[in-house]
C-alpha cells in the first residue's frame, strides 16, 4: 500500500484514450465500500464521460480544472448534507479512494475542488457543476475526480527522514 501512495500524483496531462468500463466499475465499487459516519453512505457518485460535458466542466473553477476537458472521465462526488453532518468529511474519503484505485489500476487522476470555489464569472463552482450535470437543490458537491491514462511522467514521492524523525 505504502508503494501505491507513493507512486500516486496529481496528473493533469491525459492520453487520448478511453478508460475500460471493467476499470471504471471497480473505482466505483471502491467508492461505494469506502467508510462513512453512522454507515450513513451520503454519497452519490457521477461518471462523466461525454467530451462536450468535460469541456463545460473545465470551466468549472477559476483556476485548476482546465485539464477535465483532456481527461477520459470524470467522477463528481456528491451527498445530501441532511443524510450526514460529516458529509464533506465523508465524500473526501470516497474521494481519496477513487484516486487510490485508479492508481492501482495504472491511471492518473486529480482532485477538482469545487466547494468553496468559484468559475471565472464569479459564479459559485458548485452551482454550476449542478446546473451543467442537473444535480438536484438538495445535494452538495465536494469535487470532481479527472481519470485517464497518463500523459506525463512524474517521479515518485519520498517522506523526508527528518519528518519521520520528528513523529518518533
Amino acid at each position: 500500500m505504502l508503494s501505491l501512495i507513493k507512486e500516486r500524483r496529481s496528473i493533469r496531462t491525459f492520453q487520448d484514450r478511453e478508460v475500460e468500463p471493467e476499470k471504471i466499475n471497480q473505482i466505483i465499487q471502491a467508492a461505494l465500500l469506502s467508510p462513512s459516519s453512522k454507515n450513513n453512505h451520503p454519497w452519490k457518485f457521477i461518471v462523466i464521460d461525454d467530451k462536450a460535458i468535460l469541456s463545460r466542466l473545465s470551466e468549472a473553477k477559476e483556476q485548476g480544472s482546465k485539464f477535465l476537458a483532456k481527461s477520459s472521465l470524470a467522477i463528481a462526488i456528491l451527498a445530501d448534507p441532511k443524510q450526514s453532518d460529516v458529509w464533506v468529511e465523508d465524500t473526501s474519503i470516497a474521494a481519496i479512494l477513487i484516486i487510490l484505485t485508479a492508481q492501482h489500476l495504472g491511471l492518473g487522476s486529480c482532485w477538482v475542488q469545487l466547494r468553496k470555489r468559484h468559475t471565472s464569472t464569479g459564479q459559485d463552482s458548485e452551482e454550476y457543476v449542478k446546473g451543467l450535470l442537473k444535480i438536484p437543490y438538495n445535494l452538495r458537491v465536494l469535487c470532481l475526480v479527472a481519470i485517464g491514462y497518463t500523459g506525463e511522467i512524474k517521479s515518485e514521492k519520498n517522506i523526508p527522514k527528518q519528518k519521520l524523525d520528528d513523529i518518533f
